[in-house]
């Protein structure tokens, strides 16, 4: 097959999980790799982009119910307790985003953002047919999310320095599970901003 383009048709861009706890000294249940503060706060660019080219923004939220009702299989791994309803960590990174009101807003239980969410409906709706993936865990919420849209035949693609894994190896890992879904999946944020960038130039 021959190497898609980045960006086909409409694009969408899917915030994954970055949560107020990304921005806390304490990450509470989930171990993070080094440098994993700085991927997030790098991912404010795409955000910041996709707004000035008119690209839908959805964000994520992992949230669990404080009786823990709906962990289901999730702490039989590494993770501990984490994102828990209520707790400072748990809540959406809103204003470190720089989140606008046009914005979709999305919670789920599990660690892909489609299952058991509104995610295909909304993005149905948006005619999406790229889905650009930003946030965390890099070999968790973010891959699992990547793998139900290629499923899904969207083309995906991952802003390899705007995500954090559980820890460098996990996280280069997964990036290449992701590339080798989709050749062209993974892109820096230079490339991604750029491309938006050039996507707001036609639409001006």
């Amino acid at each position: 097959m021959p190497r898609q383009p980045m960006l086909v048709g409409q694009p969408v861009l899917i915030v994954v999980d970055i949560q107020k706890s990304a921005f806390m000294d304490h990450k509470a249940g989930i171990p993070v790799m080094p440098g994993y503060r700085a991927n997030v706060e790098r991912a404010r660019r795409v955000v910041d982009a996709a707004h000035d080219a008119g690209i839908p923004v959805v964000f994520i939220q992992e949230i669990h119910r404080r009786d823990m009702v709906d962990y289901g299989r999730e702490l039989d791994g590494t993770e501990d307790v984490h994102c828990m309803d209520g707790e400072p960590g748990t809540p959406v990174a809103f204003e470190e985003m720089g989140r606008q009101p046009g914005d979709y807003f999305i919670h789920k239980r599990r660690y892909s953002a489609f299952y058991g969410t509104e995610l295909e409906i909304l993005l149905k709706g948006l005619k999406a047919q790229t889905l650009i993936l930003i946030g965390g865990l890099t070999d968790v919420c973010v891959h699992y999310t990547f793998a139900d849209g290629h499923q899904g035949d969207y083309y995906c693609r991952v802003v390899g320095d705007c995500v954090g894994g559980s820890s460098t190896d996990a996280h280069e890992a997964s990036l290449k599970a992701m590339e080798y879904l989709q050749t062209g999946a993974v892109v820096t944020a230079d490339q991604i901003t750029a491309e938006l960038g050039r996507l707001q130039v036609a639409a001006a």
